[in-house]
């Protein structure tokens, strides 16, 4: 308690020293510079002390977010800007996630003018809502809460949901009935990874859970020894899988085991998810005996076979994956029967990327890209011949279920000006039908105009670039880029409100397809990983340079935004050009890769970017580090930096200590780290905060594109 005490009266003394004008500035950040020497290289971290998140430095956050809101709240047009990206995000009623069992659809809406995402079910009774967010919101003070996932049972009478608080994606696991709504079971804490599947009989799940965590383990230790759990909804969940369980395959602790059924099939999975790793290693036994702690798992896949994703019907097993194949190729073996006896369904080619495989009792369903977009394959059961399905519009599928006791496949699909749409395909009459859910939103397709462009790297490689302009745009626009570039995550032709908000107030959007994506496969994605990391924002500032040389705009008029691992991207380009672009929207960024193992999420990031432990780790984890290039006396464009105290995925001190180094750098131009207290990473965040976020953004580039109405009162 004299503790708690202690910290209380030290953070109001703080405050209460912090007490200025919201029109001025906070005071710098203290510098306490922690020197260190790693395989040889000296390192000088002046944040170190953040990584605390004690109450001065959480004090100091919100100070600068107060600071932020002020200058934002200082350009008068921004108001009406709000509610018109309000109104907009309210035009549309949103659908994701849609499945089919039996005879029920699961799906979560938010509907046009709402504010969360809620559970549906739809029937020949009706559609019923099963979890109301906003009546659980409203129970709980009205703090932010959200569906993180939910798995409906085999029979289509069940539905597990992960719901968690204030971004955090901390889940826990409530099942519900699907006939009245009423809760069977739950809530189960600790089941921030999901659900994985259900008995055949509907009457167990299996779900990834968490350690429980001694009050004095390091942030580190959250993922590690996680174990796949059986619960029958009577009694406490029990693991079958697991590091520490002494028993199945032998997996380590940073790695995450999980149960795979498919219905009717002979044989279960057990997979190891190693972290951020998109490779599998994966056992199989028979699945009446999952829960046997005796029962024999045999190895079938291991991480050096490539293996992505893996699919079943009946006693055929299908795998995708990239073995000698940078493109992807699809696998079929016969249940007990070795990977080295499985045949080449789909081979792989230069020009196409598979990416999903989905199996139906009619086919097997597979999709795969040209680029950014989105195309469809059909393999008859029984056959090898492989059918093109031809698509409603081109765009990119964001979404695909299939059950192998069904015929049939349904998608949604969407493109950079068309939103997303559910459709069914039915393989009798070969024809799509649209489910008629989701409410499309007022957006007009033929007001802008798509390009897909190609910009030349500095290695001569080409880099793919889409670009949405409004229809008629002449000579230089305000021009926003985004990028990405890890995990092989592609930034691909689907729609978002977000980007829509900044297009239809006139900015044109550019996406650069940069590498360590997986926008051309495999080797794209190593194009842009550990010592080749540089390529990443490298394509980037190409990107960037390409627009320019075309008059499509200006430095005074560009813009670049990423976030998360994108905050690589972003910070790497901010330190190594700062002359070329108008300002950086920085989203919850990874700017710190050389601390990043050491906060909750990163040993499980380390398959992606390595460890300092070694050489090599260490010498391309630096080269990633965004506040280890900042440099005293230079003028980097105008930043705004976002965290969410609740981020999960993102430490909240990365984007402090990035703001922090920036701010201490001398620049003159303005450098804001923008707060939500009640957030994390993005996910399950609600719709008033993401409309704030996205007429924020609006309002940074046209102040920082130099509208003058748009200029704050008082910076």
């Amino acid at each position: 308690m004299r503790n708690a005490q202690l910290a209380f009266i030290a953070t109001a003394a703080l405050l209460s020293s912090l007490a200025w004008s919201v029109d001025k500035k906070p005071p710098a950040a203290p510098v306490k510079p922690v020197i260190e020497s790693l395989w040889g290289r000296k390192i000088t971290d002046d944040y170190r002390y953040m990584e605390a998140l004690d109450p001065a430095t959480t004090a100091w956050m919100k100070a600068q977010g107060a600071y932020t809101r002020s200058v934002f709240d200082g350009i008068k047009p921004l108001s009406q800007l709000k509610l018109q990206v309000a109104q907009f995000s309210a035009s549309f009623g949103l659908i994701q996630g849609y499945v089919r069992f039996g005879a029920r659809g699961f799906y979560e809406e938010r509907a046009p003018g709402s504010d969360n995402f809620d559970l549906m079910v739809s029937d020949g009774t009706g559609i019923r809502r099963i979890v109301d967010v906003a009546a659980l919101r409203a129970a709980n003070g009205g703090k932010p809460f959200a569906i993180n996932f939910f798995l409906a049972s085999p029979d289509g009478a069940k539905v597990a949901v992960g719901i968690s608080e204030g971004g955090s994606e901390d889940a826990a696991i409530t099942v519900y009935d699907a006939a009245g709504g009423a809760k069977i079971a739950g809530p189960i804490d600790r089941a921030q990874f999901g659900a994985t599947s259900w008995s055949d009989d509907s009457k167990l799940l299996y779900f990834i859970r968490l350690q429980k965590l001694a009050a004095n383990a390091p942030p580190s230790d959250k993922y590690l020894n996680a174990t796949a759990d059986a619960w029958d909804l009577k009694s406490e969940p029990v693991p079958i899988l697991g590091a520490s369980l002494g028993h199945g395959p032998a997996i380590t602790p940073v790695e995450a085991p999980a149960i795979a059924i498919s219905v009717g099939a002979p044989l279960a999975a057990a997979l190891s998810i190693n972290g951020v790793q998109n490779e599998l290693a994966m056992w199989l036994a028979p699945a009446a005996k999952v829960n046997d702690p005796k029962v024999t798992w045999t190895k079938f896949v291991t991480r050096d076979d490539e293996v992505t994703n893996i699919d079943m019907r009946g006693s055929e097993i299908f795998l995708l994956s990239h073995k000698d194949s940078p493109t992807f190729k699809v696998l079929s073996v016969h249940a007990g029967q070795p990977l080295a006896s499985a045949a080449t369904l789909i081979p792989a080619q230069a020009d196409r990327v598979l990416e999903g495989i989905h199996v139906g009792s009619d086919a097997l369903y597979v999709l795969a890209r040209h680029g950014a977009y989105s195309q469809l394959l059909r393999i008859p059961a029984g056959s090898t011949a492989i059918e093109e399905v031809a698509l409603p519009f081109p765009g990119h599928i964001a979404e695909a279920f299939s059950d192998p006791r069904t015929p049939g496949v349904t998608l949604q699909l969407s493109s950079w000006v068309v939103p997303p749409t559910e459709y069914v395909f039915n393989p009798a009459s070969k024809s799509f039908s649209e489910l008629k859910v989701g409410v499309h939103g007022d957006i007009n397709p033929s007001d802008y105009v798509v390009s897909d462009l190609g910009a030349t790297a500095a290695d001569g490689t080409m880099v793919p670039l889409s670009l949405i302009q409004p229809k008629g745009a002449k000579g230089a626009q305000m021009t926003i880029i985004e990028a990405y570039g890890s995990y092989g995550i592609s930034d691909l032709a689907d729609f978002s409100i977000r980007r829509a908000s900044a297009m239809r107030k006139g900015i044109t959007y550019g996406l650069c397809h940069v590498r360590g994506g997986g926008e051309l496969g495999e080797q794209w994605r190593l194009g842009g990983k550990d010592a080749n990391k540089h390529n990443t924002w490298g394509d980037l500032i190409a990107c960037s340079e390409y627009l320019i040389a075309h008059g499509t705009t200006t430095k005074p008029k560009l813009f670049i935004l990423g976030g998360s691992a994108g905050g690589i991207t972003m910070g790497r380009s901010l330190t190594e050009r700062p002359d070329l672009f108008a300002g950086v929207l920085d989203l919850v960024p990874s700017a710190n890769t050389l601390r990043a193992e050491f906060t909750a999420g990163g040993p499980a990031n380390i398959p992606e970017f390595g460890t300092i432990t070694n050489a090599a780790g260490l010498a391309n984890l630096y080269d990633m580090d965004t506040i280890q290039h900042v440099k005293k006396g230079t003028q980097y464009p105008a930043v705004m930096i976002t965290t969410g105290l609740n981020d999960p995925r993102v430490a909240p001190w990365e984007p402090a200590k990035a703001a922090a180094a920036l701010q201490a750098s001398g620049t003159t131009k303005p450098v804001l780290l923008r707060i939500d207290e009640e957030a994390g990473h993005g996910i399950g965040s609600t719709k008033t905060q993401t409309d704030a976020l996205a007429a924020d953004v609006v309002a940074f580039v046209f102040w920082r594109a130099g509208l003058p109405e748009w200029q704050p009162s008082a910076e």
